[in-house]
């Protein structure tokens, strides 16, 4: 019987997408996977692979220098295509391989083993593989061990999905959110294209804590996102950063126009009072601060940095208003 999410691409994708892994810097969980397997079954080259819509994006690599290759020639792109794993004991003979560019040049792959990386919805994003130089048989408990280790890549796939999501409110934590500022940053600069960053934190909100209580208060964060993703551009993306003070990235978007985001958001929130018990209602107001990436920013720390001051500005300027920072360096 044929498994319909095994052709379904388009999905596929997207599922891979919601991992929001692509282009995310090393990590230790998957750095000490891809060293195991080369270890323990003895090949010079150990990979965890995502294949995206035109590529495979490597997320730990050991024996490899590249980082990503041309999906059309990857031999995963065969893997995820499968439930069980892919076996090639000699790609010279294997006529989907023998004229592959990665069998006849650099890296020179004879061997593979490759196991699909399933998500929880059923789909295969990448595989775990194991590549040698030789030809070799990859014995059952060499399998076996390498099916462990790709659960346990999935595992973490999951883990760090969740470690991105604010479990009160549904925006991105603040490591999540710094993981999309800082691929924003690079895409930004990689084709000289405008984005923005705006800061927003809630006025008064201790006091609405010891008034009302804690309870209470997380009701006004949830509100808060819910306004947020009811109010913000589809491309633009929210967190929460810690307490009540949020984060929002602005890409394609000049600081001039960042202002514009910002105050239609501040004025969302200022007419839309937090409804409590008996027809009461709880106001609530934010301050804002919007600072354009501009070349004199060094890293995303330092563009924080820059909107946090002109968060305060607006604190200090009254509260339930927007300060934009001057373009600097340009």
């Amino acid at each position: 019987m044929t498994d319909p999410l095994l052709h379904d691409d388009t999905a596929r994708i997207a599922a891979l997408n919601r991992l929001n892994v692509l282009d995310t810097a090393p990590e230790e969980p998957f750095e000490k996977i891809v060293t195991l397997v080369r270890t323990v079954l003895s090949v010079p080259m150990a990979v965890v692979t995502l294949v995206d819509r035109d590529r495979q994006w490597f997320k730990a690599r050991r024996g490899l220098d590249a980082t990503e290759t041309p999906r059309a020639v990857a031999f995963c792109t065969h893997t995820i295509q499968q439930r069980e794993p892919l076996i090639v004991e000699d790609a010279h003979l294997d006529p989907r391989f023998a004229a592959n560019p990665l069998v006849v040049g650099s890296p020179h792959i004879r061997s593979y083993a490759g196991i699909p990386l399933r998500t929880a919805e059923g789909y295969n994003v990448g595989s775990l593989c194991a590549i040698d130089t030789r030809v070799r048989e990859f014995s059952d408990s060499e399998i076996a061990i390498l099916q462990n280790l790709a659960n346990i890549v999935c595992d973490e796939l999951e883990l760090r999905t969740i470690a991105q999501v604010d479990h009160l409110t549904g925006a991105l934590t603040r490591r999540g959110f710094v993981e999309q500022a800082e691929r924003e940053i690079a895409r930004a600069r990689r084709f000289g294209r405008p984005t923005s960053l705006a800061m927003l934190d809630l006025d008064h909100f201790k006091s609405i804590n010891d008034t009302h209580g804690h309870a209470v208060g997380d009701q006004v964060l949830i509100h808060i996102v819910a306004i947020a993703h009811s109010t913000l551009r589809p491309s633009d993306i929210f967190g929460r950063l810690g307490g009540e003070e949020f984060a929002i990235l602005l890409p394609e978007t000049k600081g001039d126009e960042a202002f514009a985001v910002a105050e239609r958001l501040r004025e969302a929130i200022a007419f839309r009072p937090l409804d409590l018990a008996e027809s009461a209602t709880l106001p609530v107001t934010a301050s804002f601060g919007v600072a354009a990436l501009s070349p004199s920013v060094a890293s995303f720390p330092d563009w924080l940095e820059r909107t946090d001051k002109m968060l305060y500005a607006a604190k200090a300027g009254g509260r339930n208003c927007t300060r934009v920072a001057e373009m600097i360096g340009v």
